[in-house]
């Protein structure tokens, strides 16, 4: 059995077939006049184009095929059990608000997880061609300006911090009251990042992304690419994050420890 203790290099391998794939199947529909996007939520809005669909299910194909022993959970097409403990959890399209409008900040998400959560986890912008990478060997970068490796941010007062987040509102009132509660102490907050928000974290551009709400899908990925580049990723009392709802991704133990203190309280 493939754990993180164990890691084979296959599930690299695989993971950029997954990735390529996507890409070529969301890419033609980026900025098309023809795109639709319908509505999950009969109050709210969260958007799924075919693009979303038409890259989950390249990705599926290729793992029923590379794969076939290991398990799924996909955002759009659920889950599908497998037998050799490892699942494959799969984000076709993070920040589908930020693709139908344009906004290059949208990603694939693939992450390897086991029981104790990811271990691997890739995070690709296909418009940009940027694709980051965390593994048990390191976490790195591939892009227009030539590959390198990611290292997070060293540690800094939180005064002197930058902070993104994806919607202002957060998540529930006080998931927004304990957001507000850090960004009023850091130096810039910035909105509408969705998954690259993560990705800047792990090279070494800001110090904090603070979420709520969030599916294991929106973060495995994350997390897996965060942590192998130095980084530090919980939930708002400091327990683990890979099952979604509130998280805190930190650049170091030091900026995490700081906003941590603020986010228990809420």
């Amino acid at each position: 059995m493939t754990t993180r203790t164990s890691f084979d290099t296959d599930i690299r391998r695989v993971a950029h077939l997954l990735a390529d794939a996507a890409r070529e199947a969301i890419l033609p529909h980026f900025r098309g006049s023809a795109l639709l996007a319908e509505n999950k939520l009969d109050t709210g809005f969260d958007p799924v184009t075919i693009a979303d669909k038409a890259a989950e299910h390249a990705m599926r194909d290729i793992l029923r095929r590379e794969r076939p022993d290991d398990a799924i959970l996909g955002e759009e097409f659920g889950q599908q059990e497998g037998q050799s403990g490892l699942t494959w959890v799969l984000d076709p399209i993070d920040g589908t608000r930020g693709f139908i409008s344009g906004t290059p900040t949208w990603g694939v998400l693939i992450a390897v997880s086991d029981l104790q959560g990811p271990f691997y986890g890739i995070i690709d912008q296909p418009y940009i061609g940027e694709r980051f990478e965390g593994a048990p060997d390191g976490a790195g970068m591939s892009g227009p300006a030539g590959p390198r490796a990611l290292v997070t941010r060293p540690p800094r007062d939180l005064s002197e911090a930058v902070v993104f987040t994806t919607f202002p509102e957060v998540g529930a009132d006080s998931d927004r009251a304990g957001f507000h509660a850090v960004a009023a102490r850091a130096r810039l907050t910035r909105y509408g990042m969705d998954c690259y928000a993560y990705a800047l974290l792990a090279a070494g551009q800001v110090d904090l992304v603070i979420e709520a709400g969030l599916a294991p899908y929106d973060i495995q990925a994350p997390i897996a690419v965060v942590q192998a580049a130095g980084g530090i990723v919980t939930d708002w009392q400091g327990a683990p994050a890979h099952l979604g709802g509130r998280a805190l991704a930190a650049a170091n133990p030091e900026i995490h420890a700081q906003a941590l203190e603020i986010l228990r309280g809420y």
